[in-house]
C-alpha cells in the first residue's frame, strides 16, 4: 500500500506509469510529472476507470475515501462513473437555471443551423416577447399558465401570428431543456391549441386592375416617400416577387436593361427554398422583365450611382440615409400604410393582385396553359421536375405574360424617372390618401384576404 512520502517521491520516466495502492485504487505519475488519482473497476462486464482528482490537491486519505464510496456503490448496483457525470451535468444545469439563460444557449446552438438573418429575428422576438416576463424564472418553475400568459400579452397588440412564431421558439427551447437535463415538461407544447387561430398566408390586395392602379398612384404620390422605396413598391408590383427578394435586390443580378431581354436572376440563397436548394446553382430565379420593370431598374441604377459613384454599395434600394444598407423589411409596409391601405393593401399582396388578375384572364381567353406558367412566375416550386427546365421551356411566354401585366397595371402611370428628386419637388406640397381616393370603403369583390405565399 502507497504511503504519503510514497506519493511525494514518485518520479516521471519516460512514460506514464501506475503506482498500485488497494482495491483498484492507483496513483496515475504521467511523464510530465503530474499525479492524478484513478480507481480500476468493473461494471456490466466492462472494465471502467473512475478519476478522483491531482495529488496532492486529493491526499491519499482522501483518494480512500472516494474509493471506499464508489465500491459502495458498485456494491448497490450503481456505476460510479456515470453518477459522477450526472451529478456533474446537474451542476451545469443548475447554473444555467433562468428561461432567459437556457434560451441564449438554445439559440447558440441553433443559430449555427440559421441564416445569420432568420436567426438575428428569432433572438429579436424572444427578446421582445418573452425575456421580458419568463426571462428571470427559474425554467423548472415555468408552468402553461405562465406561458399562457405571456402569449396573451402578444394577442392583445393584435400580433396573431408574432403569437403563434413565439410559442414555438419556446416549445423548442423547453424541448432542448428537457433533452440536456434542464427541465421536465414543455409548458409551451401544452398550450398551442389555446391560441388564437391564425392564417399567415392571409394579405390584404386589391384584385381588380383599376383600383391596382389606384393603390400606385396614391402611394407614388405621397408626400416626403423616399426614390428608392417608390421605385421598390412599383418593381414589387410589376414583377410579383416577394418583397424581401424586392428589399434585398442588389445592382449586378439586373441584366440586358437596355436590350430586347432584360432579365433579374436571382440567387437560389435569396429564394424560399430548403437548405440545400439554396446551395443549388439550378435553383437561380430569372424573372424575365417587362419594359417598364426595367426600366424601373435602370431608374434605381442610375441614382444610387449618380448619388454614390461606382464605389456605392450594391443594394438596387438602399435605405434612406443608410447607403450601406438595404432599405429595412418594414419600409414598403409603412409606405402603404401612411398613403391610406391599412387593411386594404399590403407589399405582399402584389402577388395576390398578380396571380388573380392575370389568372382570371387566362380562363377568360381559355388560355389554361397560362395558368400552370403564372404559378411559375411567382416562384411556387413545381414538385418532381427540374427548375432549369422550367426556366428555359417556358421563359418567352413567361416575358410576353409579364409585359401584359406591365401594360395592364401601368397604364397612366408616372415614367420612373419621374419618382426621382429631381422630379417630385411638387409632392411635398400635396398627395391623395386611399381615403381620400375612395378606396378604404371597398366592397368585398373588388379587395379581399388573399393568399399568397
Amino acid at each position: 500500500m502507497l504511503t504519503d512520502a510514497g506519493c511525494r517521491k514518485a518520479l516521471p520516466s519516460d512514460r506514464d506509469r501506475k503506482i498500485s495502492d488497494d482495491r483498484g485504487l492507483f496513483l496515475l505519475v504521467r511523464k510530465t510529472g503530474s499525479k492524478l488519482w484513478q480507481m480500476k473497476y468493473r461494471f456490466g462486464g466492462k472494465e471502467k476507470k473512475l478519476s478522483f482528482g491531482p495529488y496532492p490537491r486529493v491526499t491519499l486519505a482522501a483518494a480512500r475515501q472516494a474509493r471506499d464510496k464508489a465500491l459502495v456503490q458498485l456494491h448497490e448496483g450503481i456505476d460510479p462513473g456515470a453518477e459522477k457525470k450526472a451529478k456533474k451535468a446537474k451542476a451545469a444545469a443548475e447554473a444555467l437555471d433562468s428561461f432567459e439563460k437556457v434560451a441564449r444557449a438554445w439559440h447558440a446552438q441553433k443559430a449555427q443551423t440559421l441564416t445569420p438573418r432568420y436567426a438575428n429575428a428569432v433572438l429579436a422576438r424572444l427578446e421582445a416577447n418573452a425575456f421580458p416576463i419568463l426571462g428571470p424564472m427559474p425554467i423548472r418553475a415555468i408552468t402553461p399558465p405562465m406561458v399562457l400568459a405571456m402569449i396573451r400579452g402578444i394577442e392583445a397588440r393584435g400580433a396573431h401570428d408574432m403569437a403563434h412564431r413565439v410559442r414555438n421558439h419556446c416549445s423548442e427551447i423547453f424541448v432542448w431543456a428537457i433533452a440536456s437535463g434542464m427541465a421536465e415538461t414543455d409548458p409551451a407544447a401544452i398550450i398551442a391549441k389555446a391560441l388564437a387561430p391564425t392564417d399567415p398566408k392571409l394579405r390584404p390586395a386589391m384584385l381588380k386592375v383599376p383600383k391596382a392602379r389606384q393603390v400606385l398612384k396614391v402611394t407614388e404620390a405621397l408626400p416626403g416617400a423616399h426614390w428608392s422605396t417608390l421605385l421598390a413598391s412599383r418593381l414589387l408590383a410589376l414583377t410579383a416577387a416577394r418583397p424581401g427578394v424586392v428589399r434585398l435586390a442588389q445592382r449586378q443580378e439586373f441584366e440586358g436593361l437596355d436590350g430586347d431581354s432584360p432579365v433579374w436572376r436571382i440567387p437560389a440563397e435569396k429564394m424560399k427554398l430548403t437548405r440545400s436548394q439554396k446551395r443549388d446553382i439550378t435553383w437561380e430565379f430569372a424573372i424575365p422583365l417587362s419594359s417598364q420593370a426595367a426600366e424601373t431598374a435602370s431608374a434605381a441604377i442610375s441614382e444610387s450611382l449618380a448619388c454614390r459613384g461606382k464605389d456605392a454599395p450594391g443594394w438596387l434600394f438602399p435605405g434612406p440615409g443608410a447607403w450601406r444598407s438595404p432599405m429595412s423589411d418594414s419600409t414598403l409596409s409603412k409606405l402603404y400604410r401612411d398613403a391610406g391601405f391599412r387593411g386594404i393593401h399590403v407589399p405582399h399582396g402584389w402577388r395576390s393582385t398578380f396571380s388573380t388578375i392575370m389568372n382570371e384572364r387566362a380562363a377568360l381567353e381559355d388560355h389554361e396553359r397560362d395558368r400552370a406558367i403564372i404559378d411559375l412566375m411567382l416562384a411556387h416550386a413545381q414538385q418532381g421536375v427540374e427548375p432549369i427546365y422550367n426556366r428555359a421551356l417556358y421563359l418567352p411566354r413567361r416575358r410576353e405574360l409579364a409585359q401584359i401585366w406591365a401594360d395592364l397595371l401601368m397604364k397612366g402611370t408616372a415614367a420612373p424617372r419621374l419618382l426621382l428628386p429631381e422630379h417630385r419637388p411638387w409632392r411635398s406640397k400635396s398627395g391623395e390618401t386611399a381615403h381620400e381616393c375612395g378606396l378604404d370603403g371597398l366592397a368585398d369583390d373588388e379587395h379581399q384576404q388573399s393568399g399568397g405565399s
